[in-house]
């Protein structure tokens, strides 16, 4: 699979532009401002029907304009597939596939599936366990309709509990009934989003560590650790064991929702605290190239990739080994954004492989 035109209107800093781009590797260059990252974001929006960076849709129109529209044509086991993403201010966001509406956004999810990687993916190390939940929610969500329906799910219901508990904090009366009726439910859907989870984890793992030992020459042992508190009590055991301790703070404190990724360096020692910038850099690209590499797997296609300015905190060997990995046979189309254009295009001649540049220079784009 690989986008084969890109035509946008009136989004972020573009009035209107249209690009045809090469099924191995494409870049955007210019300097920090120029537009780059929302072209790589344009087409996130195709692929996963929202920015990569900012979920409110609204704040992608271009400034003093009333809507904006991203299209973009994919071939698809040689069949073209026409994609159209549209949004009027305080209307309701449009997205068609051949010019047909999805009955819901959660249809195209996985259909032409994507991975990028950006510096925002520090937020992923840095901050706390929602982002490590939501990195994997994501991936399996791509290749699995059923998971993202589940979750929406889990969380309707863990509203419901949440609500519950206020209430009987504010009004004094306990409807165990109701409340028995909700951990059920809660039990029922959250043993199958860990039983996915921990599925997830054991086909991922392995592509983990190769990718990580491929960049950094093996240099030192780092651990991916999936952590539930699933792992050593029944989920209605935890609910019935924490229901003190709900009842005073209001809200459920077990569960799936509690899930995080521990990430380590030299053993046991936290990333966050021991990794350095460089060995924080690579951690995050082996996760997305094993991100890859597990959507290509159950897909049975190639996703996209996007590189979002990857080259900082990189050493120029490191560069040259992530640029040739990304242009073997088992990756496919690439976007790449970065300031230094003749950087790219020295990389890509040593490696000998085709390259399309887009230099771009307040929203304007020569090739």
């Amino acid at each position: 699979m690989w986008l084969k035109q890109l035509s946008i209107l009136n989004f972020k800093n573009y009035t209107e532009i249209s690009l045809s781009f090469l099924p191995e590797v494409n870049a955007f260059t210019g300097k920090n401002g120029a537009g780059k990252t929302n072209l790589l974001d344009a087409i996130h929006y195709l692929s996963l029907c929202k920015s990569y960076f900012n979920p409110i849709d609204s704040q992608h129109i271009k400034k003093g304009e009333e809507w904006f529209m991203v299209q973009g044509e994919f071939d698809r086991d040689e069949r073209v597939e026409s994609i159209s993403c549209s949004l009027k201010k305080n209307q309701k966001k449009q997205f068609k596939r051949n010019k047909k509406d999805y009955p819901r956004l959660a249809d195209h999810i996985g259909q032409f599936p994507l991975v990028m990687i950006s510096p925002n993916d520090s937020e992923i190390i840095t901050d706390g366990s929602e982002e490590r939940r939501k990195f994997v929610d994501n991936v399996i969500s791509q290749t699995d309709n059923r998971y993202l329906d589940t979750l929406i799910l889990y969380n309707k219901v863990l509203l419901q509990r949440n609500t519950l508990l206020k209430n009987i904090k504010e009004n004094g009366v306990f409807d165990i009934g109701l409340l028995e009726v909700l951990n059920m439910q809660l039990v029922e859907v959250g043993e199958r989003i860990y039983t996915r989870r921990k599925r997830f984890m054991d086909e991922f793992l392995p592509a983990f560590q190769k990718y990580y030992a491929f960049l950094t020459d093996a240099a030192e042992d780092v651990a991916l650790i999936y952590e539930s508190p699933l792992h050593y009590e029944g989920f209605n055991s935890l609910l019935e064991r924490s229901l003190t301790k709900d009842r005073a703070l209001e809200r459920t404190t077990q569960g799936v929702h509690k899930d995080d990724l521990l990430f380590t360096i030299h053993g046991d020692m936290p990333l966050k605290k021991f990794g350095s910038q460089g060995q924080q850099k690579s951690f995050l690209i082996a996760l997305k190239l094993a991100q890859y590499s597990y959507l290509q797997q159950q897909k049975k296609f190639k996703p996209l990739l996007l590189l979002d300015d990857i080259f900082d905190k990189l050493d120029d060997t490191r560069i040259k080994k992530l640029m040739q990995l990304v242009s073997e046979d088992e990756f496919g189309q690439i976007f790449i954004t970065d300031t230094d254009a003749v950087r790219i295009q020295h990389i890509f001649n040593d490696i000998a492989q085709p390259i399309r540049i887009f230099d771009i220079e307040g929203g304007t784009i020569h090739v």
